[in-house]
């Protein structure tokens, strides 16, 4: 690891240089347990490679990775039981993320959430993008 990279948490992670609860891990992503859920089931699903945030992806390899999250949120629902009509999953926007590495939130179900928790992960406002809203920004890119 170089740069920002060093201090990266989830690079850390990804490199089991630091704990965390792994519950998926493929050669693209891994997905661990939140540190502080926001509710029952309250997972972040990290590519391997270091992307900065959702605002920064651009391109075909990134779009790819994009979509490979979206297999693995499926994947983890069904693994967890999770029902995808009563979760808030997404991107949080700069700068507004607390750890600029890309990560998706998978959180359900949405009745556990507290009123902050509701808040900080307020669907399609200024601080919590949808992954619809990251794919349509990454087809003008494209």
């Amino acid at each position: 690891m170089s740069g920002e990279m060093d201090n990266c948490i989830f690079c850390k992670i990804i490199a089991d240089q630091a704990p965390s609860e792994k519950i998926y891990e493929d050669d693209v992503v891994i997905c661990i347990t939140d540190i502080k859920p926001a509710s029952k089931h309250h997972y972040l699903i990290i590519p391997k490679t270091h992307i900065e945030n959702a605002k920064t992806m651009q391109g075909p390899e990134d779009k790819k990775t994009l979509e490979h999250m979206v297999e693995v949120l499926t994947t983890i629902s069904e693994m967890k039981g999770i029902d995808l009509n009563d979760a808030r999953i997404g991107f949080h926007w700069p700068p507004f993320n607390s750890v600029n590495h890309l990560h998706l939130h998978v959180i359900s179900p949405v009745g556990n959430m507290g009123f902050l928790g509701r808040m900080m992960f307020l669907p399609n406002s200024l601080w919590f993008a949808s992954i619809d809203y990251v794919r349509s920004r990454l087809q003008t890119c494209s």
